[in-house]
């Protein structure tokens, strides 16, 4: 998803609700007994145990109790009766042997298989909604709203094999995994990660229902386009080049970002906030949303007929009426993800929200301590040392835009057109990008041996959004690298999206096609992988030949991390904020809702940002597309600049990159705390991020004289 945007739908889906291949992840062993398992079923779960204790002996107890008790727990009435329950655990239960060893190794083809072949075939049936092969059809929402995966769980129950699975490999609790992971091997994490698949039963219309939703709001989000050169100012000067197209957020921002190497780049940037803003607020006019043929004057919120036309592009679906503002549509989108994900709730009883499945199954580290990351970072003396050194460096005060200064990074030292015209001019399309990946992977340190395999399994596809990397998930399958390609070529946004996309990529081809177990395909969370592709965009200007590591660009590297982290931690307060709010309020409007962010974007500004940032009330943290489409998806940004930076500074003692690289890809889906002890020999901390920019921004002070 733009740089920070990872998975259009599918991925937001596999990672937020379908984690595991058939959308029914990680629940606890503390589960209690399901309501179908009357009495009838006990006492033949009772006699099954017994019957095996005697079959397989004192040696085999205490996993005949486990795998009993977790079978009695998911069985349903429409499953069987008493008898039936009885008759399959005691047929399905294996002792340790070659028996359970070989059924092991069918079970994690089995699945491997049947999880990749959807994946590629939902990957398929979204090709209309995401890539830019044509004009957006009615048919391709369907389409896309539409996943094959819904009904394979019950399925699987429904077949008994999600029963011989629950019968004999270990369901456990976060807590478990946490303490004892450590010390397992990597039999035991697969063995895990497979019983996960079958922790819970949430029926295939629930299932369809959250898919639904998402690709709705996905769609709302990758079709929200502005068109910059009719964004006009309060003189009604033009202040944007024809033919710019900006996509709410990253568009929007990054154009921000880009305008600090402009010597008159601070009006469109004050712009550009209004902008933000009125669509926070929902204030802006729906005929302008996606339209060419209108102008619009933020300022003033006034629309009128223009008479330049600079693009040629349909307006969006229902644009074109000048009556009046989007309709809270915004809000509405955010309120239907919440209420289709509320509908799994009843079906998870160790997760009972959508919160405690985002922070305990799917990320594994719980919200308090993702919480205390995320302040300890906004808490920091550092942010107004460092807002003081952006101030001086721009020569005026700050304002609330600021919190995404760029100046620290080389590119400040080159103007977006300088940039647009050198990518534009090496990828002027897709296919160019692709056949340079063994050049790109070279120059980051990979063998020519890795270069040339991992650009065999990447495919790259013009995005209709703003970019997203959908890896496979069975071996020979290939990931999909997709970036946002204009007519006139690749321009540097696109370009720097696609260097970010290609560190997902790289992460999924080697965790799926080299990994031991396909089971553990994958890292911890999206946090991880997120960290792994910020590895790759922090290079993008080494690749293009117009920087090089040096003692000046690794503290400027220590003050961009922390700026950036800084930024991204409030606006994953904010996602975390409007859950619990939702949660709150279950019965909210989208109006009701839409006055809540506001609040909640504001109270986490003016606490967090506005000391230093010289305004209040600003609803800048708010803006982000993910919060609409991705589902309590931010806050894996701030834990991925922390993670980032510590996998950093673990490759800077490390060469070459390309093989370290590969290493701890192939470690797989363990536990953060596991992962990263096994990565980087310590624990996720903000501890390294601050205590270098803490060295950095001394330096810098001292050259100051300050």
């Amino acid at each position: 998803m733009s740089h920070e945007h990872l998975p259009a739908l599918f991925q937001c889906l596999a990672l937020a609700l379908l984690s595991w291949p058939f959308g029914t992840a990680g629940a606890s062993a503390a589960e209690p007994s399901s309501p179908g398992a009357d009495a009838k079923v006990r006492q033949a779960a009772a006699a099954a145990t017994q019957a095996l204790r005697a079959q397989h002996g004192t040696a085999e107890a205490d996993r005949i109790e486990r795998g009993v008790d977790q079978a009695l727990r998911l069985w349903r009435s429409s499953d069987g009766d008493a008898a039936a329950f009885e008759r399959m655990a005691v047929s399905e239960f294996l002792p340790r042997g070659e028996l359970l060893d070989a059924t092991y190794g069918r079970l994690e083809f089995a699945l491997e298989r049947i999880g990749g072949y959807l994946t590629s075939m939902e990957r398929d049936l979204r090709g209309g909604a995401d890539l830019e092969i044509g004009p957006l059809l009615p048919i391709d929402r369907l389409l896309s709203a539409y996943t094959p995966r819904s009904h394979v769980t019950e399925d699987l129950f429904g077949n008994r094999l999600a029963f011989v699975v629950l019968l004999n490999f270990p369901l456990t609790t976060l807590e478990q995994r946490m303490q004892e992971g450590l010390s397992w091997s990597r039999r035991q994490w697969a063995e895990t990660r497979l019983a996960q698949q079958f922790a819970t039963r949430v029926p295939a219309e629930v299932n369809q229902k959250i898919n639904a939703a998402f690709a709705s709001a996905e769609t709302y989000i990758s079709t929200y386009n502005i068109f910059m050169r009719h964004v006009l100012a309060e003189d009604g000067a033009r202040l944007f080049p024809e033919k710019l197209r900006l996509i709410a957020h990253w568009g929007l921002r990054d154009e921000l970002k880009a305008r600090y190497a402009d010597r008159d780049g601070l009006a469109k940037q004050r712009m550009i906030q209004k902008v933000m803003d009125r669509i926070v607020r929902q204030e802006i006019p729906a005929a302008v949303i996606g339209n060419p043929a209108l102008d619009w004057t933020p300022a003033t919120n006034a629309v009128t007929g223009s008479p330049v036309k600079d693009v040629e592009a349909p307006p969006r679906a229902g644009a074109g009426r000048v009556e009046g503002r989007e309709p809270d549509e915004r809000y509405r989108q955010w309120l239907g993800v919440f209420q289709a994900a509320k509908e799994a709730d009843a079906h998870d009883p160790a997760n009972p929200s959508f919160i405690d499945r985002r922070f305990n199954r799917d990320r594994e580290i719980p919200e308090s301590q993702v919480r205390e990351l995320l302040e300890s970072v906004l808490r920091s003396p550092l942010g107004p040392r460092v807002a003081r050194i952006i101030e001086r460096r721009l020569g005026r005060s700050l304002e609330p835009f600021d919190i995404w200064y760029a100046g620290f990074k080389p590119r400040g030292q080159h103007t977006e057109a300088e940039l647009d015209a050198l990518t534009r001019k090496r990828y002027p399309t897709a296919e160019a990008y692709a056949s340079d990946i063994p050049r790109l992977l070279k120059d980051l340190g990979f063998s020519d041996a890795q270069a040339r395999f991992l650009a065999d399994h990447i495919v790259v596809d013009p995005s209709r959004g703003a970019g997203h990397a959908l890896g496979a998930t069975r071996r020979d399958d290939k990931a999909h690298l997709r970036t946002r390609v204009e007519k006139d070529g690749m321009d540097y946004k696109g370009y720097n999206i696609a260097v970010h996309e290609m560190g997902h990529n790289v992460e999924q081809v080697f965790s799926i096609t080299s990994i031991d177990h396909t089971l553990l395909q994958g890292v911890p969370n999206n946090a991880f992988t997120e960290a792994l592709a910020f590895v790759f965009q922090s290079r993008d200007l080494e690749l293009l030949g117009l920087a090089g590591p040096d003692r000046a660009a690794e503290r400027m590297r220590a003050l961009e991390e922390f700026w950036a982290t800084r930024e991204i931690a409030g606006v994953g307060l904010v996602d975390m904020g409007a859950w619990r709010w939702m949660y709150e309020h279950p019965e909210a409007t989208p109006a009701q809702l839409r006055e809540a962010v506001v609040r909640i974007a504001t109270d986490v500004w003016n606490e967090h940002y506005a000391g230093i940032l010289g305004s209040r009330d600003v609803t800048l943290l708010g803006i982000y597309s993910h919060m609409i489409s991705n589902g309590l998806y931010t806050p894996d940004y701030p834990l991925g600049h922390l993670i980032a930076f510590q996998i950093e500074e673990h490759f800077r003692k490390t060469k070459p990159l390309g093989a370290e690289f590969e290493r701890i890809c192939k470690l797989g889906q363990l536990t953060p705390d596991a992962w990263m002890r096994q990565a980087v020999g310590g624990p996720l901390s903000a501890r390294p991020l601050l205590t270098a920019a803490e060295t950095a921004v001394t330096e810098v002070e001292k050259e100051e004289g300050r």
